[in-house]
């Protein structure tokens, strides 16, 4: 199933994408078709527990069989970002990709090396930003600016210490970052914060695909355009830590929530690896694609 939050009327309301019949209100279409009550935005929807989401699955049944049911038609809505507005920072593991960590260490002049644990930081809630939004590009403090589709994994239950098989049963779905990053800030702090926590630099969405449904995520195929030109195009198959094992580490003595969202790295191909270096440009128009999701798109635009 894939989810979405939508703006209809300056209203956020939650969805269930069903192509081609387009978006179905979840919340609305409960109550109209089956007289149930359910959660009206996603973080609630997530937190409800899999009741929720057995419901959904049977409002979706209704809702294809009635000819009462109402859809929005994709182009009449805006897709928001799946999670608004999380309750804690992204979770983001750097250094993830076997190909990604060649060409950052040989773009850096620096030995290749693979860490042993994965590597954590975090974006803020006030990066994040939805399918179609506008990445921002202030050149007061960036003229490096960079992107990195990455595969997002979206936690749904309250959890820590876990097994791999038990991480595994505690992710509701998968969603699609963008981790667009100042890359001459992350340079200068020495960290990865503040060049990736800026204002829009967490594109996120379109959708959340189930879990039950999206399966196995290793395999998948990660494409991203900028201007319609392949930047990065690679698969899942080349984490160095896979799904099972980014949860497994980050739960390790420190509690995951239902809503928590982990972006889980990048693939070769970003501008700071390529010769020469392409950065974002004001009006480029960057799409994430990730099998089995969908398309994330956004544009730049010059504020300063």
């Amino acid at each position: 199933m894939k989810l979405v939050t939508f703006v209809v009327n300056g209203n956020e309301r939650l969805g269930i994408w069903s192509e081609p019949r387009g978006i179905l209100d979840l919340t609305a279409a409960a109550q109209s078709l089956l007289g149930r009550a359910l959660p009206a935005d996603m973080l609630s929807f997530i937190a409800a527990g899999p009741e929720a989401l057995k419901s959904a699955h049977e409002v979706l049944d209704a809702a294809t069989k009635s000819p009462q049911a109402k859809w929005h038609a994709i182009a009449s809505v805006r897709l928001a970002a799946p999670i608004p507005r999380p309750r804690k920072n992204v979770f983001c593991v750097g250094r993830n990709y076997k190909a990604h960590i060649i060409e950052g260490a040989r773009a850096r002049n620096r030995e290749v090396v693979f860490p042993p644990v994965p590597e954590f930081f975090s974006k803020p809630p006030t990066a994040v930003i939805g399918h179609d939004d506008e990445v921002h590009l202030d050149t007061r403090y960036t003229r490096q600016l960079d992107y990195e589709i990455e595969l997002a994994i979206v936690i749904g239950k309250r959890c820590r210490d876990l097994s791999a098989d038990a991480a595994m049963s505690a992710i509701f779905g998968y969603t699609i970052v963008n981790d667009v990053s100042a890359r001459e800030v992350q340079q200068a702090h020495g960290q990865w914060f503040k060049g990736k926590g800026f204002d829009t630099y967490c594109p996120m969405g379109p959708c959340i695909v189930t879990a039950d449904e999206y399966g196995n995520p290793s395999g998948r195929r990660l494409v991203l355009t900028v201007n319609g030109e392949t930047r990065q195009d690679s698969n899942t198959s080349d984490l160095l830590f896979g799904v099972p094992e980014i949860v497994k580490s980050l739960a390790g003595g420190m509690t995951l929530e239902p809503g928590d969202v982990i972006a889980t790295g990048t693939p070769s191909g970003v501008a700071l690896g390529m010769t020469p270096q392409k950065w974002l440009q004001d009006g480029d128009v960057i799409v994430a694609d990730i099998e089995g999701i969908g398309k994330l798109r956004n544009r730049v635009r010059k504020t300063f």
